[in-house]
């Protein structure tokens, strides 16, 4: 791994960009599942309107986003940047595999409003859209105040 050891601050910074864009979307896709809930029918022009922008949303920025973050952050991890006996670092890594969980869970329901076979209400994604938020918080906190 030393022939990528210059690299390190390209892709610490790579993988903050991709957080940051993985985390916009996190925060966007549920959003866009609570008009969809409320206002589209199935089959409506609006529910082709909607399927259009969460499917772009999550193929085109989430999954390249969490694909790069992952990447970007294992690479830290083999470089160095993971305290293996350090409280904080594990805190990091379940948030992230939690956000991960969350983002999964999203492309299913997105998947079933493709299907016409949406049964969750707008408030459901009012709630769910607080849980990245919470990972996120758990994240920043973990790896900048290092409380534990």
């Amino acid at each position: 791994m030393t022939w990528i050891m210059p690299y390190y601050d390209w892709i610490k910074a790579l993988h903050v960009i991709a957080v940051i864009s993985w985390m916009a979307g996190m925060f966007y896709l549920p959003r866009l599942f609570v008009y969809h809930a409320e206002r589209a029918s199935p089959g409506s022009e609006l529910d082709q309107t909607f399927q259009i922008m969460e499917e772009k949303l999550l193929r085109v920025i989430m999954n390249p986003a969490m694909i790069v973050s992952w990447i970007c952050g294992l690479l830290l991890i083999a470089m160095g940047a993971f305290d293996f006996g350090a409280i904080w670092s594990w805190a990091k890594l379940l948030a992230v595999i939690g956000m991960t969980a969350a983002h999964g869970w999203l492309a299913a329901r997105r998947k079933e409003f493709v299907a016409g076979q949406n049964t969750r209400s707008g408030r459901t994604y009012r709630l769910i859209n607080e849980v990245p938020t919470v990972l996120m918080f758990v994240v920043v906190v973990a790896v900048i105040v290092r409380p534990f």
